[in-house]
């Protein structure tokens, strides 16, 4: 079972577990998740490429224990995971931080620029750096119940709003 990961980049941050819409069946990892919640296909303004630009936002929570090693890992993140991202056409990527009660979630955002985003998330889940990246962050996060239920990390979001 492979799994399509593009946040990889800084915390493992995985695009396994899209739906279409509420109650529906989990995506087969390397579906087409340009098509996910959360996914945006608005024009890039910078004029630097043709394809349009695809927004991601995703959530998953973080163990109250590994708060402090997970933001180890991405203050120093490595430099062939980085390369990656770049190579897979994923900019602009951030992950946010929240303490809510006494539960930690993460935010991440990302864009992606290129044309294929099944082939460049597929790129990324053969990368060996990559997977052996997500082998120290999976352990520190806490999916949300139902991307759990499904095998996932990462839940999509879905875009309320933007501004170009």
């Amino acid at each position: 079972m492979m799994r399509l990961c593009i946040f990889i980049l800084l915390s493992g941050l995985y695009l396994q577990s899209c739906t279409s819409g509420p109650g529906a069946a989990e995506k087969e990892k390397g579906s087409d998740l340009s098509e996910a919640a959360g996914a945006s296909g608005a024009p890039d303004v910078s004029g630097a490429s043709a394809a349009p630009v695809k927004r991601f936002g995703m959530v998953t929570g973080l163990k109250p224990d590994r708060v402090d090693y997970y933001k180890q890992l991405h203050a120093a993140a490595w430099p062939g995971v980085l390369q990656k991202i770049k190579e897979c056409n994923i900019r602009n990527y951030s992950i946010y931080l929240q303490k809510i009660g006494e539960a930690y979630f993460l935010f991440s955002y990302f864009e992606y620029t290129g044309s294929d985003f099944d082939a460049d998330m597929q790129k990324m889940a053969a990368d060996s750096t990559t997977r052996r990246w997500w082998k120290e962050t999976d352990p520190t996060q806490l999916p949300l119940p139902e991307t759990a239920a499904e095998g996932g990390i990462w839940t999509n979001m879905e875009e309320v709003f933007h501004t170009p």
